[in-house]
């Protein structure tokens, strides 16, 4: 608690002066006998004596209340206030059945999902949405600042939504037209794949020319093992895959392309660690400008001390002139 005007304060040195003063002229200013109760004339004290002993204490307390109130005390606090220069972002992942490939435990696209739900958590003032892709592209979920919303989109991920295939350049477009009009200054992609293109009306190099004339940052992510790995090899009737030892290729040379097009980086991850560095060291090269202020505000309290003092101002002429009203004689 902190007081606008103290100086007002200084008035409570003469509080013990007057206290003195008033005790010591109360009896020389008329002869008073004073009786609360005929019981009184008999020798009998009652609780009205005893009060009225205490009756002046009251003005004094008045009087400091008002003392205090005059010197305005106030709650402060402060309240930090932030201001972002906040990045669009969409995350554009692949949902290709080779996602369920097991040299990620469990499988590769689990492990993406919680990396990406990681990654959104660093990023508290940014618009992030998401982007899926596998033989054609959609937009799961528009850029958002509702965390809990985008994470639920992620949490329900699921191979087998779209035709087979991997079409990384329908995946890229479609991020790029929902950045187009997008009033940030700094808009980004983020594409996790783990397969060479080979579907879709764009391919990836025009739709990174797209990017590049609309200013979007293009990162890409290859994730998983080349070589033999245990993957899906058909889709059951039930909607479950089968698995069998496949032989993984991977284009790197495409996807680096593509990030030197659009001024971004290219980066490969061949374990569960591998991915959560990528998304780290991502994290720290697109860092929104912060500026943090203090903003102080106030709240009076000297309105209570009134009040108060108002109340107990009518309690003591109500019980001076009242139940403990004194008879000069």
């Amino acid at each position: 608690m902190t007081f606008a005007d103290p100086y007002w304060l200084l008035l409570l040195l003469l509080l013990p002066w007057l206290i003195y003063r008033y005790r010591k002229d109360i009896g020389m200013r008329h002869v008073m006998l004073q009786v609360s109760r005929q019981a009184a004339m008999k020798g009998v004290k009652t609780w009205v004596v005893y009060a009225r002993t205490w009756l002046q204490a009251v003005r004094w307390v008045v009087l400091v209340l008002l003392i205090v109130a005059m010197a305005r005390p106030q709650l402060a606090w402060y309240e930090d206030k932030t201001e972002a220069e906040a990045m669009d972002i969409l995350l554009v992942m692949d949902i290709s059945p080779s996602m369920l490939t097991k040299d990620f435990a469990p499988d590769r696209l689990t492990v993406a999902k919680q990396v990406a739900k990681d990654f959104i958590l660093r990023r508290p003032f940014d618009r992030i949405g998401l982007v899926v892709f596998s033989g054609g592209a959609f937009t799961q979920c528009p850029l958002t600042n509702d965390r809990r919303l985008l994470q639920a989109f992620i949490n329900n991920l699921q191979v087998g939504k779209l035709r087979d295939g991997t079409a990384i350049g329908m995946g890229i477009a479609t991020a790029v037209h929902h950045l187009k009009d997008s009033p940030s200054v700094s808009k980004i992609a983020i594409v996790l794949t783990d397969g060479e293109n080979n579907a879709g009306e764009f391919g990836p190099i025009k739709a990174a020319e797209m990017a590049r004339a609309l200013g979007v940052r293009v990162y890409t992510v290859g994730i998983g093992k080349e070589g033999v790995v245990l993957s899906p090899s058909r889709q059951n009737y039930d909607g479950t895959f089968s698995f069998a030892q496949r032989m993984m290729t991977f284009d790197s040379t495409l996807l680096s392309e593509v990030a030197r097009l659009t001024n971004g980086q290219f980066y490969r991850a061949y374990s569960p660690t591998d991915l959560r560095d990528i998304y780290t060291k991502i994290d720290r090269l697109e860092k929104s400008k912060i500026t943090i202020a203090k903003v102080q505000r106030n709240t009076e309290l000297f309105f209570w001390l009134l009040d108060a003092a108002f109340c107990l101002l009518v309690l003591e002429l109500f019980l001076r002139w009242g139940p403990l009203r004194v008879i000069t004689v």
